[in-house]
């Protein structure tokens, strides 16, 4: 009669399992924490916008943005393509004002602030769009990757 080997409760395989374990779930942490820290933040007690005669202050919980150029760009072609039922804030790099509508909130503002919105999210071409919803009172997280139109 053989006798069988039974397997040590210190086992090495269970070792390198558990460190195996550890390593996956600190690699999945890693990388969510990475992701949500890619997306930025707009706030707008910081960065001043103007509508056709009065200065932004946002009410909704999100907001679809457009950054377009209206010396190159039909607006209203462009918001034609967007389906989503959520208002859309139109930034005119060109700094045309328009007069707002129930669905779209038309934006402008000085220069720097328009610089600093491209640069922070790596706008390369116009139109772009992109989601950013509510996290505090007047600071809004982006919320979608950047499309351009």
């Amino acid at each position: 009669m053989a006798l069988k080997k039974g397997r040590k409760i210190f086992s090495l395989n269970y070792l390198f399992a558990s460190f195996f374990g550890a390593l996956m779930i600190a690699s999945a942490y890693a990388y969510f924490n990475y992701r949500f820290a890619e997306y930025k933040f707009i706030n707008f007690d910081k960065w001043i916008f103007y509508k056709k005669k009065d200065i932004f202050k946002p009410v909704d919980k999100e907001y679809v943005v457009v950054i377009y150029s209206s010396r190159k760009d039909d607006i209203k072609k462009i918001l034609k393509r967007i389906k989503n039922k959520v208002k859309i804030l139109a930034i005119d790099i060109y700094q045309k004002r328009f007069e707002s509508s129930d669905r779209v909130i038309y934006l402008t503002t000085g220069i720097n602030t328009i610089l600093a919105l491209i640069q922070r999210f790596n706008i390369y071409k116009v139109p772009s769009l992109f989601m950013i919803k509510k996290v505090k009172k007047d600071r809004y997280k982006q919320d979608s990757m950047i499309e351009t139109i």
